[in-house]
């Protein structure tokens, strides 16, 4: 099997590693992406609990009571309240500060580590929300679960770019984003069938269920080896080359296990690689682990994901029907994800990034102008079923957009663009600024719907054609470029080589110092 290789040539073309797809590695990535299904199952599960009557009038009963106001109310306010607020970005908070704390567990222990205690953490979690009695017994819960996804979202994208090979890194590591939107569809099934539950109490069903996912990721954890990468740079030097053996089929594993070696000795010469990351000749691994997580936060995705069942009961669905209209949002979000893992390793990064960009463009600024027709600014409005269908097609085509672009990507091309010596700390970086944008995003959509109003679409879509030219101009292409090897994709930019010079020259060292 063919596989873009490892050390670079003489002439700054890559060599080949030998080496296959293994059932091992495809069955440990499969059970390592678990763990976005506990991101994906609070993303969906959150948002359709809100939108529960009994869950509103329990613990947040100012904003049920003006839920239950006529149709004449500003449907853009209503559910503007700082507590629920609160409630439903509390996780991100959390996330973004374990994973600070999950970067140094990765280095020191390993990704597998680090996945099994967020696991643990999130399991804890889950099982106080379904059991809460009061707002701050909800709180501590959201936040245990934030701590869980910030382990979890630290560790299961490098550990699926490591195990990867080249060749398909693309394809398994999108199998995380995948497993985020398996969660959000069951949690919007579930919350569809909770809800219907006599005496009020399907949304502690619908909390307590986050439990499953976190038994699956835990158990699957134990059941995960380490990869070569984090094997070696812990000292481990004969069970890596055993790992590498076997995640690549073949005992031809020399020139490969050389570049990790020597990525490994690098990484033992860096003392803090939170000050290594900030040298001139990591800027453009710096800009992306910044930009590419906040960015894909300003698309505007957790808007309709997280609030979706909100959303559509603002724009005039009733309460199941919303509900019903996030499930099909969540059909539409993983059937399209498997569109970028069936294109993202023939096609590359770039073109799913221009091209879903442009169709999220569209899609929100004819959303934003099909609200602001019926809705003004007044935001009063009786909408028709006809009328609700079209919206609901708008938002399906954003989604499908995001769902095969900047979901995945997001996360794909952080996790495979740093070296060794930077790779847990540059992670730590990109969760960081996506839980913060997201703690952000989430903290202020409900008072920006009631403030920017239909506007609001606007905004997004403005901050898409920003992303897009961004991409376009800044971003090289990583598609089949071996992940220790990644370096030379910046020294050959029109842009980044006047930052790189150097490093892409340290990778052609590596390769003739190993020859």
């Amino acid at each position: 099997m063919e596989n873009a290789g490892a050390a670079t040539g003489g002439d700054g073309a890559p060599k080949h590693y030998p080496g296959k797809m293994t059932v091992f590695v495809f069955i440990a990535c499969l059970v390592a992406s678990s763990g976005g299904l506990i991101f994906g199952y609070d993303i969906g599960i959150s948002g359709g609990v809100t939108s529960m009557d009994p869950f509103l009038s329990r613990f947040f009963p100012s904003v049920y009571a003006k839920e239950k106001e006529v149709v004449d109310t500003n449907q853009y306010c209503k559910f503007d309240s700082e507590p629920l607020t609160l409630f439903t970005s509390s996780l991100y908070l959390a996330a973004l500060i374990a994973s600070l704390f999950a970067s140094v567990i990765t280095r020191k222990l390993g990704r597998k580590m680090t996945m099994l205690g967020g696991g643990f953490i999130f399991l804890i979690g889950a099982v106080l929300n379904g059991a809460a009695v009061n707002v701050a017994m909800l709180i501590i819960g959201r936040i245990l679960l934030g701590i869980g996804v910030g382990f979890s979202i630290q560790a299961v994208p490098l550990y699926l770019s490591e195990m990867a090979p080249a060749k398909m890194r693309g394809m398994l590591n999108i199998s995380f984003q995948l497993m985020i939107t398996v969660g959000i569809l069951f949690a919007n099934l579930i919350n569809y069938f909770t809800d219907k539950i006599a005496g009020g109490w399907g949304w502690r069903v619908s909390l307590g269920l986050a439990a499953i996912p976190a038994v699956i990721m835990t158990v699957g954890s134990i059941l995960l080896p380490d990869t070569p990468n984090s094997l070696l740079s812990r000292g481990k030097e004969n069970e890596a080359r055993t790992m590498l053996r076997r995640t690549r089929g073949t005992e031809d594993i020399g020139p490969e296990y050389d570049d990790l070696v020597a990525a490994s000795e690098a990484t033992k010469a860096i003392e803090n690689p939170w000050r290594t990351l900030l040298e001139r000749r990591y800027r453009p691994q710096l800009v992306m682990s910044v930009l590419i997580p906040t960015l894909q936060q300003l698309t505007g995705i957790n808007v309709v994901m997280f609030y979706a069942p909100v959303l559509f009961k603002t724009i005039g669905f009733g309460g199941t029907a919303s509900l019903m209209s996030a499930v099909i949002t969540g059909l539409v979000n993983m059937f399209a994800t498997f569109v970028s893992i069936a294109t993202v390793d023939r096609f590359g990064r770039r073109v799913l990034f221009i091209q879903g960009g442009i169709q999220m463009i569209i899609a929100q600024f004819i959303l934003g102008t099909l609200i602001a027709v019926k809705f003004g600014t007044a935001g009063v409005a009786n909408i028709s079923q006809g009328y609700a269908i079209v919206v609901v097609l708008f938002i399906c085509l954003f989604v499908s957009a995001f769902a095969w672009s900047w979901g995945p990507l997001g996360w794909l091309v952080p996790s495979e663009i740093f070296p060794l010596e930077i790779r847990s700390a540059a992670q730590s970086v990109v969760v960081v600024f996506n839980m913060a944008f997201t703690f952000f995003i989430a903290q202020i959509f409900l008072m920006m719907l009631c403030r920017l109003k239909f506007g609001l679409f606007f905004f997004f879509g403005a901050m898409e054609l920003i992303m897009t030219g961004f991409v376009f101009v800044f971003l090289p292409e990583t598609k089949g470029i071996p992940i220790e090897e990644m370096d030379r994709i910046w020294g050959e930019h029109w842009y980044w080589s006047r930052f790189v010079g150097a490093g892409r020259n340290r990778v052609m060292q590596m390769a003739s110092t190993n020859v």
